[in-house]
């Protein structure tokens, strides 16, 4: 089911605005800017959105807030993107891509981790990531900073939670791979099917119960030097460079 997040990224907070105003490459829908907001920065703001043929609208703090759900760190300024990519889950799994590698991110709170999977998961050429607006944060402003921009324009998957991503993806053909420490599997020696969506547990509890119930298998990246595991991200990029490696040479 379409939510109104599967469409648009809000970006709140004085520098993080502009810098998205700055962006020729996404889609401005419009401005909110505080009754009370002033000063050079907020002037700057508004001279970027006309340029960009947006009319800032002033608004109570209040209706900011509403917007940003974040009224600690808006500064009075919240802006709405239409993101070119994003997606809700079950639309895109209607167009039925033949083949697809996609990430599902099942339980990923800190902000930094996700901006960072979704720049190497768009590097490497996957098809998608799934971003549940259950137990994942949203496509925030450190989100998209830690992303390097990348988040603003990322073939990203809506989704209400995780049981339903590996719900909807098991029903529609796609292999079901977690990544995990114990996995049976090495990642090197796998084979791919056509269709996998790759799930990555979350910092603290790894794969929730809802997604494991789902699995078709448990993959595991080796280790050498005594060490046990890598941080998510940095395990996100290991598997997406590899998978691509595997596929492009057949």
């Amino acid at each position: 089911m379409t939510h109104p997040r599967d469409r648009f990224i809000t970006v709140y907070g004085r520098k993080p605005v502009l810098e998205a105003l700055g962006d020729r490459r996404v889609t401005v829908d419009k401005l909110l800017v505080a009754r009370g907001a002033n000063g050079a920065q907020i002037d700057r703001i508004v001279r970027a959105a006309r340029e960009r043929g947006v009319e800032p609208q002033r608004r109570p703090a209040r209706e900011v807030t509403r917007l940003s759900r974040n009224g600690r760190q808006d500064q009075g300024v919240a802006l709405d993107l239409i993101a070119p990519r994003m997606q809700a889950l079950d639309g895109w799994l209607a167009e039925g891509p033949a083949r697809a590698q996609i990430f599902v991110l099942d339980g990923i709170t800190t902000p930094g981790n996700v901006g960072l999977i979704i720049r190497a998961a768009t590097a490497a050429g996957f098809d998608g990531i799934v971003l549940p607006r259950v137990g994942c944060p949203e496509v925030s402003p450190l989100v998209i900073k830690a992303s390097a921009g990348v988040a603003l324009r990322a073939p990203i998957l809506r989704v209400r939670a995780v049981a339903d991503a590996v719900k909807d993806l098991a029903a529609a053909g796609y292999a079901i791979l977690g990544l995990a420490a114990d996995g049976t599997d090495d990642i090197h020696g796998i084979g791919l099917s056509d269709r996998t969506a790759w799930v990555l547990g979350g910092e603290t509890h790894g794969l929730s119960a809802a997604s494991q119930a789902a699995l078709t298998g448990r993959v595991r990246i080796p280790m050498r030097g005594e060490v046990e595991s890598l941080n998510v991200a940095t395990a996100a990029a290991v598997v997406a460079f590899e998978v691509q490696r595997r596929l492009s040479t057949g």
